[in-house]
């Protein structure tokens, strides 16, 4: 499974749902204490998708 996720590729699990990479763009933050503005770097995030099926038994 990791090395499917470090090459991007999505995983889907029938009647659960899909994993899959995706990448989060650079932006700016800011520190509601000092107000400081912060540069977040680019970063690659796991994200889930649930099955239509799985869905409706949560429902």
């Amino acid at each position: 499974m990791t090395e499917k996720w470090q090459n991007n590729d999505s995983i889907a699990i029938q009647n659960f749902g899909a994993f899959e990479v995706r990448k989060k763009l650079e932006r700016i933050s800011v520190n509601p204490i000092s107000k400081q503005r912060l540069l977040v770097p680019p970063k690659l995030v796991l994200t889930f998708r649930p099955s239509n099926i799985l869905k409706d038994k949560f429902k």
